[in-house]
């Protein structure tokens, strides 16, 4: 016994060869630079990418690339062959995440995960191996369904867990574990709980996406759930303090899992928040009630079921549902006593620096305070005086415009003239008001008469030419069109015309202009300034319904080609088959 921990002894104090498996992956790049940064290890960078791609901030990898101290090789974990040809040699292997899983690819997930920790393992014990220290995930023993608070390692894997990945993870945990102490090899495995910061590919792009597309207002539930994050230099951290403790306390450590988080438990959702802040969008506020986001995860399982992914991925929205309303807060105890981990990042450093670091997804600062840019009602009202009055800019001249558009609709249509009568009355009080102002005197008891310029009434000569081109125009389009007709070959163009053509008759025919032109006043002053007022939420309802009648219309698709493939089966089924008459020529 005492050759042997002579021999560990020795094995510190030389370079030791180790090997990164996904060490260009978000985790893994982190813990080869740590590791070439400690100066007593020589790294074997392993990763699916044939070759590897450095980046500007990678010089000290280059260096040590160049120096022999770090090498690369191309993994298939898929090929047990190929990964002990990386492993052998080498005394410790770093097992980090598998980079381009996809969620909605069962088998992928399952050669990557599972069989290539199996690989792993083998090789380990063919290559003969000391050390292995995989890292795994919190959510391992996460079912989505029930909250754990202060959680430590005694917590069971759970008897079905929804998202695929954290399944296969388990699964590939569970087999490294119960690897230990089986031909030399000690193992062990780190659970780190909602890893961020620079560099991030899932975590905190995913919330960005979700930002980006106007989802950034809603709290799904209370929003008081407190959950555990973790930044990434405090998981490579806890894998070197994982290699020397096992090392050294192998009773304790081999054969064990251990939870790793920032020991700071915070809301999730002001988590969220700050990050949102930091980069310019909007703090989360509005609450959604948990049944009805369940409701909406109910009908895109259903298409995802039915129809496939069809554009979204509803396993990450069915995670981040479960992150986002439950408690998940894990005890750091067993890694701090048995491991020596600390923390070398706050959670308000880590969150700082991962904010700058996505500085180019940040929300422009223009469209933050909304003075710049415009909304989307002002753009769809062309954003001229027409969009200030009808978005109560100045609410005392919208409300004037109001009052005069509701007597003129009185006059035009609920005074009991016709419009013909109507309208010569208004020419008539338009010309009798004219014609007084007029007459008035400059100066009325002590009051100053302003005159109405004659410019006001004069039609500049670019003005009438742009009338006069514009009429032009219209008038060649619909000659054009009528042209088009004629042939009686585009149907489009005939529906283009027939169908609002229709609806015109029928407002009319029905004497319900009036109704119409009524409902169109008040909408005109109301949907615009609402819709400007619940942007969000109005477009999340819009983008829900899209997602729905999209569904819908990709099931009706699905069963009417069915159908008709059937029909024209039995069609030519019924039909009699006549062979083609040959005819002898003489």
């Amino acid at each position: 016994m005492a050759a042997a921990v002579d021999d560990r002894f020795a094995d510190l104090q030389n370079p030791k060869t180790c090997v990164v498996l996904g060490g260009r992956g978000f985790l893994g790049r982190s813990l080869v630079l740590k590791l070439l940064n400690l100066g007593n290890w020589i790294v074997r960078v392993a990763d699916s990418a044939e070759s590897i791609q450095l980046r500007s901030s990678e010089s000290l990898l280059s260096d040590a690339l160049s120096s022999a101290r770090a090498s690369y090789f191309h993994l298939k974990l898929w090929d047990k062959h190929n990964v002990a040809k990386v492993l052998e040699g080498a005394s410790v292997i770093f097992y980090m995440d598998v980079a381009g899983l996809n969620p909605n690819d069962f088998y992928s997930c399952y050669t990557l995960i599972v069989q290539g920790a199996k690989n792993v393992i083998s090789a380990c014990r063919d290559c003969k191996v000391k050390r292995l220290i995989y890292n795994s995930s919190a959510d391992v023993v996460f079912d989505g369904f029930h909250d754990i608070r202060n959680g430590d390692e005694s917590l069971p894997y759970p008897w079905k867990i929804e998202n695929i990945i954290s399944d296969f993870k388990a699964q590939a945990e569970a087999l490294i574990l119960s690897a230990n102490d089986i031909d030399g090899l000690l193992t062990c495995a780190l659970r780190p709980s909602n890893v961020f910061g620079p560099g991030d590919r899932d975590f905190v792009p995913f919330f960005l996406e979700l930002a980006r597309i106007g989802f950034s207002k809603f709290i799904i539930g209370t929003g008081d759930n407190m959950s555990d994050f973790t930044f990434y230099e405090n998981v490579t951290q806890a894998h070197i303090c994982a290699a020397e403790a096992l090392n050294f306390q192998t009773v304790s450590v081999a054969g064990k899992a251990f939870f790793i988080t920032n020991l700071e438990p915070m809301k999730f959702w002001e988590f969220l928040s700050l990050l949102l802040e930091g980069l310019g969008y909007q703090r989360p506020h509005t609450k959604l009630p948990v049944n009805l986001v369940q409701l909406i995860l109910s009908v895109l399982e259903w298409m995802h079921d039915k129809l496939g992914p069809g554009g979204f991925s509803y396993p990450l929205l069915v995670h981040f549902f479960q992150l986002a309303t439950h408690n998940r807060t894990f005890s750091c105890a067993a890694a701090r006593k048995e491991l020596a981990y600390l923390p070398i990042v706050s959670l308000e450093e880590g969150i700082t620096l991962t904010i700058e670091s996505f500085s180019h997804l940040a929300r422009e600062q223009s469209g933050c305070d909304g003075s710049t840019e415009q909304s989307k009602a002002a753009k769809l009202l062309g954003g001229g005086k027409v969009a200030d009055v009808l978005l109560w800019r100045n609410e005392k001249t919208s409300f004037t415009c109001f009052i005069v558009m509701v007597l003129l609709f009185y006059w035009f249509f609920l005074s009991g003239s016709t419009f013909i009568s109507s309208a010569a009355k208004f020419l008539m009080l338009v010309t009798f008001l004219l014609f007084g102002w007029g007459t008035l005197p400059s100066n009325l008891f002590g009051f100053q008469t302003k005159r109405i310029s004659s410019s006001s009434f004069k039609i500049s000569d670019s003005e009438m030419k742009g009338s006069v081109a514009t009429t032009v125009h219209l008038l060649n389009n619909n000659y054009k069109n009528i042209r088009r007709l004629r042939k009686g070959e585009d149907w489009l163009m005939f529906f283009k015309i027939a169908i609002p053509l229709y609806f015109l008759k029928l407002i009319l025919s029905a004497h319900k202009l009036t109704t119409f032109v009524g409902i169109g006043l008040v909408l005109a002053f109301t949907a615009f300034f609402v819709y400007e007022q619940y942007q969000s939420e109005i477009d999340l309802l819009a983008a829900i319904l899209f997602i729905l009648l999209n569904a819908l219309m990709r099931y009706l698709m699905s069963v009417l080609s069915v159908l008709t493939s059937r029909l024209l089966h039995k069609f030519r089924k019924a039909r009699p088959h006549k062979e083609p008459e040959v005819k002898e020529l003489t």
